[in-house]
């Protein structure tokens, strides 16, 4: 795949967000290149995962612009915005895996519920995944069984787990 690496992917201008009175995004700017992986560092409660709430959609920015590919994300429709999401692949600090399935059926989540593939190619790609990630042996285990270290390559493997483009 070849990425136009001079513009950006996400980029995020003059953004302000609160919840209520509690300001939480003030005048942020930023620019993600197209092709790179960015992680978003800071304090807890710093808006880390509310910035990523308002670069997906799912909240709105109350000024500034949020652009995705150069196109406003607060004016895509609801298909427009989930082509967008399945395009990028984001992955939390603590893993967010679900405690009641295998580490298998945690990579396999996304691709059972967003494509139509086979069980036998979804087999396939969560191997190779977690074969990635240095973890295929753990296929069977369960989330309260890993470290921390493990629980954050599963859940890295999932984040990749539908090939996003970025």
């Amino acid at each position: 795949m070849s990425y136009n690496l001079t513009s950006p992917i996400v980029e995020l201008r003059n953004v302000n967000f609160a919840y209520g009175e509690r300001v939480i995004l003030h005048d942020v700017t930023l620019s993600v290149p197209q092709g790179k992986v960015t992680a978003l560092i800071g304090p807890m409660g710093s808006g880390k995962t509310t910035m990523l709430r308002v670069i997906g959609g799912q909240n709105r920015a109350q000024s500034g612009e949020v652009l995705f590919e150069g196109q406003d994300v607060t004016r895509m429709d609801a298909k427009q915005l989930y082509a967008m999401r399945r395009r990028m692949g984001m992955m939390f600090q603590f893993g967010a895996l679900f405690a009641d399935i295998s580490v298998f059926d945690n990579v396999a989540f996304p691709l059972r519920e967003h494509t139509d593939l086979s069980e036998a190619l979804i087999r396939d790609i969560v191997l190779m995944k977690l074969h990635a990630v240095g973890l295929r042996g753990a296929r069977d285990l369960m989330p309260s069984s890993l470290s921390g270290g493990m629980t954050r390559r599963v859940a890295l493997a999932r984040a990749i787990a539908l090939d996003p483009d970025h």
